[in-house]
C-alpha cells in the first residue's frame, strides 16, 4: 500500500499548455503537448485527452502534470510528463485550478 512518504515523492506541478496537436502516431488517440513548467522549463506529453478536448482548445489552458520521470518515448514522441485527469466512462477530464498560478507551482 502506498505510504504517504510516496505521495510527497511526486513531483506534481501546474503548467500552461503552450502547444497541442493530435499525435497521430499513437496506437489510441492522443495529443502532443508542449507545456511550459516556468523554472522547469518546456515539457512534452502525450496524453490520452481526446474524448472531451480538441488541440486548439488546449493552448493556454493551465494543467496538472506529474513532472520528474524520466523521459519515455510514446509513438516516437518524447513524454516527459503524466498529465492528470479523472478517468471516466465518457473518456477522460482534466483536473482544474481554481485560479490562475504560476506555471511550475507544486501541487500540494
Amino acid at each position: 500500500m502506498p505510504t504517504f512518504e510516496d505521495f510527497e515523492a511526486l513531483a506534481i506541478r501546474t503548467g500552461i499548455v503552450r502547444r497541442a496537436e493530435p499525435n497521430s502516431e499513437a496506437r489510441h488517440p492522443a495529443f502532443k503537448l508542449w507545456i511550459d513548467f516556468g523554472e522547469l522549463g518546456e515539457l512534452q506529453s502525450s496524453a490520452r485527452i481526446t474524448d472531451h478536448y480538441e488541440a486548439n482548445d488546449l493552448v493556454g489552458r493551465q494543467v496538472v502534470a506529474v513532472t520528474g520521470f524520466p523521459p519515455m518515448r510514446v509513438a516516437g514522441f518524447r513524454s516527459d510528463v503524466l498529465v492528470l485527469g479523472a478517468i471516466t466512462d465518457g473518456g477522460v477530464i482534466l483536473l482544474t485550478i481554481d485560479a490562475e498560478v504560476p506555471p511550475g507551482s507544486v501541487v500540494a
